[in-house]
């Protein structure tokens, strides 16, 4: 682990309801090649699968149709598994090490993280989990939530650190109720951002892997990724990310929540 600029800044990841930590990969290892320190999160018992050291696997515990009643305790235990990773991040970077195989840390990550620098980013309900987290925890200074719903006492209270909304085509305040009132309680700085012909699931790997199934009907396609291309799609994704981060955490300025972006025509800046 590079130490050459001093501790880095650490950014949380927590996918949507029921999928595993690596459908996001293609945003967050682009964070990670800027040089941010990214903890991708498996929500255990949510998650179809999670596999823990020695192979025990458990599985969802969701019915296939779950009761609004479990989707909010979801969240719930979504912002408690975040706020427990910071606090094994806190031990690892004091040089403690859980590692269930008694492994020593990878050179260079003791002292290595700067835990007064932290963020959060998630989609779906991974999304709503980082609102909350946001709001909950001190230690977490700025979120991203990726097209998903607010569940929980940020949407009533809002917030008053930095957050960035990011929304497919037809996910619009006027259609989300938990939009509109976290908008209109919240006193930070806030941005919400809009992707033409993009669906739910383009902030997901699902936008660089569909096009590369084959038999995928198009409709299929459509539904599941919309007619957003997939290449601009997941550079606006990555580009929009880091520009939020980046003044936050390292004290980078950025030009891109200025106005329209005549390299990213595909977002709106939803004033």
């Amino acid at each position: 682990m590079s130490r050459s600029g001093g501790g880095l800044p650490v950014v949380l990841f927590s996918p949507g309801f029921s999928s595993p930590r690596s459908v996001g990969t293609a945003v967050v290892e682009d964070l990670a090649s800027q040089g941010y320190v990214v903890v991708s999160i498996d929500h255990t018992y949510e998650a179809a699968q999670v596999e823990f050291p020695g192979g025990r696997v458990e599985r969802s515990k969701f019915p296939p149709k779950p009761t609004q009643d479990a989707m909010n305790k979801a969240v719930e235990v979504r912002v408690a598994d975040s706020r427990f990773v910071l606090d094994q991040l806190a031990r690892l970077d004091r040089g403690h090490n859980p590692d269930a195989g008694r492994r020593p840390l990878p050179a260079g990550l003791r002292g290595g993280l700067d835990l007064s620098r932290v963020g959060m980013l998630g989609h779906s309900m991974g999304g709503a989990a980082a609102a909350q987290v946001v709001l909950d925890d001190q230690r977490v200074d700025a979120g991203v939530n990726l097209d998903g719903g607010h569940r929980g006492a940020v949407a009533q209270t809002g917030l008053a650190k930095p957050f960035l909304q990011v929304a497919a085509e037809q996910h619009t305040r006027a259609s989300d109720p938990t939009w509109q009132s976290l908008w209109d309680r919240s006193k930070g700085w806030k941005r919400e951002l809009r992707f033409t012909g993009a669906q739910h699931y383009s902030f997901t790997d699902a936008e660089a892997l569909a096009p590369q199934l084959t038999g995928l009907p198009e409709e299929a396609m459509r539904a599941l990724i919309g007619t957003i291309d997939p290449g601009r799609a997941v550079a606006a994704q990555r580009a929009y990310a880091a520009a939020f981060f980046n003044p936050l955490l390292k004290g980078r300025g950025t030009p891109l929540f200025d106005g329209p972006s005549s390299r990213y025509p595909e977002v709106k800046l939803i004033p």
